[in-house]
């Protein structure tokens, strides 16, 4: 399952906003959504609107983002074919207070709030309260409960969460990357030998490929609500990485060449953190990410960017 899903703060997105503000526009984007690619003629057709009109709201939605168009042979020449970017749109007030203390700004981010997804069954998520849609349903991670997501878990794929990039509002230079998580493999049931290659990547470079040792479940973890079985995954290893100018650290080892200028921090208003298990893993063992109110330190996924 490939999913995209836009988070926009509407303070920074105001001309993504107001181009919504037209029923015509809203039209073609469930058409596209729900029906598929289709070129501007079979839009119009579809909508039963003139085909300069569908042209104009098109363009709207081109220069926002929220559409692409591709150029495709057709019988005579070529034509513009017109495809739907997201799948989901979720429109959230960003912190503009974030938290700063002895030179470190960070940000936890929940872990429901991810912008991408590709994953393969078994998989799942819950919240405190209960299991969130369906078991073993990837389309499951497009419920939009997902927000209040204290566990998650998969075989294959990734979950992809954008940070926003506080040092420019802070106005300051980075030193440093810190990044921490509470992982573990994922085996049906749990395993205390199930080793699994989790890879992290940062604006799409991969900084590590960590080898999770074991899919937790001798005693159940600090905050993992009662309701969920003691057969399922109770907690996990607190997983820690630092990207400095000299390469990448996990718990204090060196472990890729990746450097704070691979990242290329500057030049981004958001700092997107993927996290998953890779199709030709050598310990394709699955992964569960722990949040609040699961495992032994009921965190989100922490990001601080240390002043230089």
């Amino acid at each position: 399952m490939s999913n995209e899903i836009m988070v926009v703060d509407p303070l920074e997105r105001l001309d993504l906003l107001k181009s919504l503000a037209s029923e015509v526009r809203i039209r073609i984007l469930d058409l596209l959504h729900r029906k598929g690619p289709k070129n501007v003629n079979q839009v119009a057709e579809e909508l039963g609107l003139p085909q300069s009109t569908i042209s104009a709201n098109i363009q709207v939605l081109v220069d926002v983002g929220l559409i692409e168009t591709k150029s495709q042979k057709a019988r005579k020449g070529s034509q513009k074919v017109c495809y739907s970017t997201f799948s989901e749109l979720v429109v959230v007030f960003k912190d503009r207070t974030p938290a700063q203390d002895q030179g470190v700004i960070e940000v936890a981010m929940p872990l429901g709030l991810y912008t991408r997804c590709e994953v393969s069954a078994p998989c799942g998520l819950c919240s405190k309260e209960g299991v969130i849609g369906l078991l073993d349903v990837p389309d499951t991670f497009l419920d939009p409960d997902r927000m209040r997501a204290g566990l998650l878990w998969f075989t294959r794929g990734f979950v992809e969460y954008q940070f926003p990039n506080n040092a420019t509002l802070a106005n300051a230079k980075v030193g440093g990357l810190e990044l921490a998580m509470e992982l573990s493999s994922e085996v049906p049931g749990t395993s205390k030998d199930w080793p699994s290659d989790i890879t992290v990547a940062i604006n799409g470079h991969e900084i590590d490929t960590w080898t999770a040792p074991a899919d937790y479940g001798d005693k159940r973890g600090k905050h993992t609500p009662g309701w969920w079985k003691l057969a399922g995954s109770q907690y996990g290893d607190l997983a820690h990485w630092r990207v400095t100018n000299n390469g990448t650290y996990r718990n204090n080892d060196k472990v890729s060449k990746c450097s704070l200028a691979d990242l290329e921090l500057e030049r981004h208003r958001s700092i997107r953190i993927r996290i998953g298990v890779k199709e030709d893993a050598r310990h394709p063992g699955g992964i569960n990410i722990f949040g609040s109110g699961f495992g032994n330190y009921s965190n989100d996924i922490v990001l601080r960017l240390l002043k230089a």
